[in-house]
């Protein structure tokens, strides 16, 4: 992945030393960008099949904005053996005065990683991410005659399955210039159970993960997660609220403000209600010390909170947004809130976090009547939890020192260390890193990120993420 970047980043740069002098930009009619998903995860390893967005301009009046956007992606990961399949139209010209956002969306799990609830609290330390006897996804790992048949020795605590369908139509009207009302209905479907492995041969024996011996069997024996829960549900969520926009552009802004706050509920099965907001805010740096435009200093401010009822465990871990920016809004960690975390390694009711960053363009050319330029995206992300998740179930099954330990945990550690420690809810969780951008005709941008979480016991190594578009 390395040297296939390298080799992009300087094909592009000697080709851009022969670049005419710039005309100014502009596009008209259909443009395409089309690439491999040859990305790399510590979650789900290296990731197989295509991703692209089409673009129509028309006669080139709303450019750099396209007039219909249609994003897709078909892939595979070699690692977690994720499937997902994604379709997704965006248009603010469909409809007169109306902006249009709608996908469908379909991925199956059968090894997702269930790291436990409220960030640090959940107290798997860097010691059972690394070293011969990490508890998730180790082949080599035997579990002890006292907890099951020595013969199944492959571990993954954090492991369990999930199938999941989303259809989604969020849309926005104006009101003022910059002022738009939102409303939407997204449907979710959702299996949960047990990891389904494959299982591989050690031997001359197929050997297959412990589905006993996890976390979220833990869980569903203790009470912790409900009937109505643990195996899945439907939810049909609706949301409403108000868009302030003044952004010069959409996909990476140089200067504007972006805020959005609504509410999102679910109304079928489990019912609860959220309250979401969010302030992003472009700053133009009038500083000239490239061709290429000048630097961009951006923040985003953000909450979450649940203000009524309980979010299912299948629905906790999912971000809401107005405007689809990438095919999974999950969080929190990875890639869509706080860089340098595993996937979905804050599950919680409620969250506030910051996310910052100097994004810096380096060069600026063209080729083959393509726009093009490279920048540069040193970041720093944090964010603190506002409301537990399952608080009073998990206080229930503490013990007298308020931790929480399961014994088949302990057993394949070695230790006594607790899963849950609720005095930890409140920890910061702050990290920081840096990206690399190329970007075509200022829409379709590849974006590589490296980030490193400097709260203890969260430390996920370094962090890679590779895809598409700023974070936000």
């Amino acid at each position: 992945m390395k040297k296939l970047l390298a080799a992009l980043i300087a094909g592009v740069l000697c080709l851009g030393v022969f670049a005419k002098e710039e005309e100014k930009e502009m596009k008209t009619g259909w443009s395409f960008g089309v690439l491999p998903t040859a990305t790399y995860s510590v979650d789900n390893g290296f990731q197989a099949g295509a991703f692209g967005d089409v673009y129509y301009y028309g006669d080139g009046n709303t450019y750099p904005d396209p007039l219909h956007k249609i994003s897709w992606e078909g892939s595979y990961f070699t690692h977690s053996h994720r499937m997902r399949l994604y379709l997704a139209y965006d248009s603010k010209y469909l409809i007169p005065n109306m902006r249009v956002n709608a996908s469908v969306t379909y991925m199956n799990d059968p090894l997702y990683s269930l790291w436990g609830f409220n960030g640090a609290a959940a107290t798997q330390g860097t010691e059972n991410y690394f070293g011969d006897n990490h508890v998730w996804g180790n082949r080599n790992m035997t579990i002890p005659t006292s907890l099951t048949d020595p013969t199944l020795s492959n571990v993954n605590y954090y492991g369990m399955s999930r199938e999941m369908l989303r259809i989604l139509a969020n849309f926005q009207g104006r009101l003022t210039d910059n002022l738009n009302w939102a409303a939407g209905v997204n449907f979710w479907k959702w299996n949960l159970g047990a990891m389904k492995d494959n299982g591989v041969d050690i031997d001359g024996n197929k050997r297959f993960y412990n589905t006993s011996s996890t976390l979220y069997n833990f869980l569903c024996n203790s009470g912790v997660l409900t009937d109505a829960e643990k195996d899945g549900g439907i939810s049909l969520e609706f949301n409403a609220g108000l868009v302030y926009d003044t952004r010069d552009m959409e996909a990476a802004p140089n200067k504007g403000i972006w805020a959005e706050a609504y509410l999102n509920g679910n109304f079928i099965g489990t019912p609860y209600l959220k309250a979401c907001m969010y302030f992003r805010h472009y700053i133009s740096i009038p500083i000239d010390f490239t061709p290429a435009g000048r630097p961009v200093f951006a923040y985003r401010l953000a909450w979450q909170h649940t203000i009524a009822g309980e979010t299912p465990l299948f629905m906790v871990q999912n971000n809401p947004l107005l405007v689809q920016r990438n095919m999974i809004s999950e969080g929190f960690g990875s890639s869509n809130t706080i860089r340098g975390l595993r996937e979905n390694r804050i599950l919680a009711d409620g969250m506030a976090w910051a996310n910052t960053e100097l994004r810096i363009k380096l060069v600026k050319f063209t080729l083959a009547n393509q726009y093009f330029y490279i920048a540069v995206n040193p970041f720093f992300d944090a964010g603190i939890i506002t409301k537990p998740y399952k608080a009073d179930a998990l206080a229930k099954i503490a013990d007298a020192d308020g931790k929480i330990y399961d014994p088949v945990f302990n057993g394949l550690t070695g230790t006594t260390t607790p899963i849950y420690d609720a005095s930890k809810v409140k920890t910061l969780i702050y990290s920081g890193g840096a990206g690399l951008k190329i970007a075509m005709n200022q829409n379709f941008i590849v974006s590589a990120d490296f980030a490193k979480c400097f709260t203890e016991g969260m430390d996920a190594g370094l962090w890679i993420g590779i895809g598409i578009n700023y974070q936000f």
